[in-house]
């Protein structure tokens, strides 16, 4: 055990013992889009079993959880105009719906929680509609290119990647301080799903009909990189250390892992009772990934142990389940410099003030206990 780091949670237990006693128990939830029930069903990812099943627009795709996992964005691609649903998730309920471009599918919240990112597919041109989160109201639109479909913010919010779904596939890149594209970056034939790796310094984009992944390095936004992986690779998600990357691939019936620091697919998992998979998302603590099966009958969620890359439950939801996007709160990003001596306590003080105690912190973002959150912050001051 690290006694600089347990000190200072000691420290900041002790100063904060009213609200730590306090401090209520909360689920770590997935919320999963069916397309053709027009409802999200939500999971309790530590039982497995649906909780909730809310009624949203028609056509729900895209899902997109806010980093202190109080809202969830839903894009609903057959509302006429297209629409945003919020959730609020302390009562599972839409408290707001919000008319954007057409067809919106992909859509990503900014790391501070301020803005919400939409991708307008059917536009002409294909645009990105940008959502004040205080208001909820669009507060700009930005034309990216024919057929847009995923996107993805990275960790310090300075840019947004956004697929391009044609032939060749590109990925425009945004500059947030502007609402410009900065750059766009040709990949493989049909790039769909977009995924950033947890340090910014890598896009992981999937070629549908290319049926590989082409890794970008942000810093120069070039392809340095392409994977192949299985037939129809369309979902995306990276571990919370970066180390591994699961690709949905939609005609394979599988889930290709990536061990990034190779860029070589080191297992194929199949689905044995999950069809066409869609989305993908992996718990805050690495240990889940869960999966949405789109042609599944009933729909169906697979989830893969990550330590053993087995399929552990198979979950009935709505009908055409989607999840296009980070359906599950992601894991936190910590405060302070990694390397740097006050890490530690930046990390603790910011974590409590958010959450109201450490304990709340640690069951609001899928821990175990605050040990093992104690542990995630040790893994990321020392990165």
């Amino acid at each position: 055990m690290n006694v600089r780091i347990s000190a200072l949670v000691a420290i900041a237990a002790f100063a904060l013992a009213g609200l730590l006693g306090s401090g209520q128990s909360l689920a770590q939830n997935a919320y999963i889009t069916n397309l053709g029930s027009n409802t999200v069903s939500v999971i309790d990812t530590k039982t497995n079993k649906v909780t909730a099943t809310i009624p949203v627009g028609a056509g729900p795709l895209g899902v997109a959880v806010s980093p202190d996992g109080s809202k969830v964005y839903i894009t609903n691609d057959n509302d006429n105009p297209g629409t945003v649903a919020v959730i609020g998730t302390a009562t599972n309920k839409v408290i707001a719906t919000i008319p954007v471009g057409d067809a919106p599918f992909g859509v990503a919240v900014s790391p501070d929680g301020g803005k919400v990112y939409v991708v307008n597919e059917a536009s002409n041109p294909g645009t990105v509609s940008v959502i004040g989160t205080a208001t909820n109201k669009v507060i700009a639109t930005i034309p990216v290119g024919p057929s847009p479909f995923g996107m993805a913010v990275t960790p310090d919010g300075s840019k947004v990647y956004i697929t391009n779904n044609n032939n060749p596939g590109t990925v425009a890149v945004i500059a947030t301080a502007t609402n410009k594209v900065i750059a766009t970056i040709t990949v493989g034939i049909s790039s769909i799903g977009v995924a950033v790796s947890p340090d910014g310094s890598k896009v992981y984009v999937t070629n549908a009909t290319s049926n590989n992944v082409s890794v970008i390095e942000t810093a120069t936004n070039t392809v340095t990189a392409t994977v192949t992986v299985g037939n129809l690779p369309v979902g995306v998600a990276v571990s919370p250390d970066g180390s591994k990357v699961y690709v949905t691939n939609d005609f394979s019936f599988s889930v290709s892992v990536i061990d990034t620091a190779t860029n070589t697919v080191t297992a194929t998992i199949p689905l044995t009772v999950g069809s066409h998979p869609f989305g993908v998302a992996v718990t805050p603590d690495g240990s889940k990934v869960f999966v949405a099966n789109e042609q599944s009958q009933p729909g169906s969620v697979s989830v893969i142990d990550a330590a053993t890359n087995a399929v552990t439950a198979t979950i009935p939801v709505g009908s055409g389940p989607q999840a296009f996007g980070i359906f599950i709160q992601p894991a936190p990003r910590f405060a302070g410099t990694p390397g740097k001596a006050n890490c530690y306590g930046k990390s603790v003080s910011a974590l409590a003030r958010q959450y109201g105690g450490l304990n709340s912190a640690a069951a609001a973002l899928g821990y175990s206990d605050v040990s093992a959150l104690q542990t995630a912050i040790m893994a990321f001051c020392e990165g």
